[in-house]
């Protein structure tokens, strides 16, 4: 009965502690539940109409198209409260419906059956969630460009896109594809994912003004926070790109000022694009093509409508020191990489956001790699050791929208390079790497999957260097004593880290490298003479702390 009871309270502390730190809003974002996992979004047809003076979205819909996995007879949209939901319509009649926070309940009229194909269609307006620091701090981004003209943009990642547009919020379920049809006055161009399909000038009573009305169309499943709209005095300019035996369109979306300097600028495109089409394989949106579109904030990575805004500079904003002063534009670099590590691959759970932003910040150094060398690399990896906070785990908390530390970007790209050197294969790890994003391409995956693939094809059981870097804040520290016994040296070392940890790491004494293979027992090796100032632990080579005791 006492362990009983010591359970029973151990429960209600861990339910305590989740309750403090995690609301019922949040699970509500985050957890795909019944009312969620009984149908699939099969497509989007989204019509949203932007009042650039009231700051507003008004008279727009979402036909929300999708199949049933079991019978229901009530789900879960997505929409933030802010928001207003007009009515929804399904096979000609209204819906009833209700509202949790963010979560619109909707009831239907009849048992819709397993297997079945719908659509219901929600109108809604009102005013999204104006961005305080986009894209980090998400949301509407209302600006005006250099000559007073409206300049708006969207980024909601973490934030949910039903922030702006009813949906299901959940990454765990994207639409095969998806159409974005736009009304904004006339005369500023309305960009958006995929490839345009119409363009036209009406009058519209509404908005007491002559609009563009523009459709865009996806022809690729994408997620819901990669879905964009950016409206502005816009001019394009075009390019081709041969990937293989295909021909892609490169699209380019600037301020009118701004032409000739983009012209110039984004000539570093197709050099990185070959690279990376290199280590991850082909451009994985060919049909939809690629496009850069300026923005008023620094950058994001919607699918096939990259958002950038780092004013044409090399470096992070122009700051070099950000990229091993290299020369190359960060945001066209780092936001083109989420095309295959975040677009195409992307996760069910934020949580597991390190396989987004952990390989797309190593695919920079790869990119690197490419057009520079091996040690340029090499040092550029190792430039990122200084941004690590080592603050807390990078995993998230699963089920509640809820993302880990940031260090998923640095920390996750030095985890990546440590792994590769632990391999000591190259080709081996570049097939792994390429056979990931084929393998997984389009798809929305959990972070384990990813991880046992990793194993499964480097034939290694990784879960306790995955659990050390993801689960844990410390990096693993390696410990060690040398001791001189006449004219010989002997090496005394183990991990300070978790149970099991065991990775290998190289060692140089002078002439060579060597490979030590501690764990978490204090081991020996003897070393023989050599001069003890020579003694080197490989650290470039490892995301590791090295402790000399």
């Amino acid at each position: 009965m006492k362990g009983l009871c010591t359970f029973l309270v151990f429960l209600l502390t861990i339910n305590l502690v989740f309750s403090q730190e995690f609301t019922r809003e949040d699970s509500l974002r985050g957890n795909l539940t019944s009312l969620r996992g009984c149908y699939d979004v099969t497509f989007y047809d989204l019509f949203v109409m932007i009042d650039d003076q009231e700051l507003s979205i008004e008279n727009s819909y979402n036909i929300i198209h999708f199949t049933a996995i079991s019978d229901f007879i009530k789900i879960q949209i997505d929409l933030f409260y802010n928001m207003e939901v007009q009515k929804i319509e399904f096979e000609g009649q209204e819906l009833d419906y209700s509202r949790e926070y963010n979560a619109v309940y909707v009831m239907f009229p009849r048992i819709i059956k397993e297997k079945e194909k719908g659509a219901i269609k929600v109108y809604y307006g009102g005013y999204p969630v104006e961005a305080v620091n986009p894209p980090w701090d998400g949301g509407f981004s209302w600006a005006n460009d250099s000559n007073g003209n409206p300049w708006i943009a969207v980024s909601c990642q973490g934030l949910g896109a039903s922030s702006w547009w009813p949906c299901k919020d959940h990454q765990s379920d994207e639409p095969d594809s998806m159409r974005i049809t736009c009304i904004a006055r006339y005369p500023w161009k309305i960009i958006s994912n995929g490839n345009l399909r119409n363009d036209t000038s009406e009058w519209n009573q509404y908005l007491n003004s002559w609009v563009n009305k523009t459709e865009w169309f996806v022809s690729y499943p994408i997620n819901n926070y990669n879905v964009t709209l950016c409206i502005g005095d816009y001019v394009h300019f075009s390019d081709k790109y041969i990937s293989g035996n295909d021909t892609m369109d490169m699209d380019y979306y600037v301020l009118h000022d701004n032409l000739e300097k983009a012209q110039e600028h984004f000539r570093q495109v197709k050099p990185m694009m070959e690279c990376f089409e290199k280590y991850f394989g082909d451009y994985p949106f060919l049909d939809d093509g690629y496009a850069l579109v300026e923005t008023p904030y620094l950058g994001m990575e919607h699918q096939s409508a990259i958002a950038y805004g780092n004013n044409f500079l090399s470096g992070y904003n122009g700051n070099r020191s950000f990229i091993n002063d290299l020369d190359f534009d960060y945001i066209i670099v780092h936001e083109t990489g989420h095309e295959w590590w975040g677009n195409s691959i992307t996760t069910n759970d934020i949580a597991d956001m390190w396989v987004h932003e952990g390989f797309c910040t190593y695919s920079e150094a790869l990119y690197v790699e490419c057009m520079y060398d091996y040690e340029t690399m090499l040092a550029y990896v190792n430039s990122q050791k200084k941004r690590v906070r080592n603050d807390k785990k990078v995993l998230g908390s699963y089920h509640v929208n809820n993302q880990g530390s940031s260090d998923m970007y640095f920390k996750g790209s030095l985890m990546l390079n440590t792994l590769r050197s632990w391999i000591n294969n190259d080709g081996l790890w570049f097939e792994m790497i390429k056979d990931m994003t084929v393998t997984f391409k389009h798809q929305t995956v959990d972070g384990q999957q990813i991880i046992d693939y990793i194993s499964n094809k480097l034939d290694k059981d990784l879960d306790v260097f995955f659990r050390q870097y993801l689960e844990h804040s410390n990096i693993p520290e390696l410990q060690y004593k040398i001791q001189k016994e006449g004219k010989n040296y002997t090496l005394l070392f183990r991990w300070e880290a978790i149970p099991g940890f065991n990775m290998p790491v190289l060692i140089n004494t002078g002439s060579n490298d060597f490979w030590i293979h501690p764990n978490n027992i204090w081991q020996e090796l003897d070393l023989g003479a050599f001069d003890k100032y020579n003694f080197e632990v490989r650290d470039d080579l490892f995301f590791i702390n090295v402790k000399k005791l």
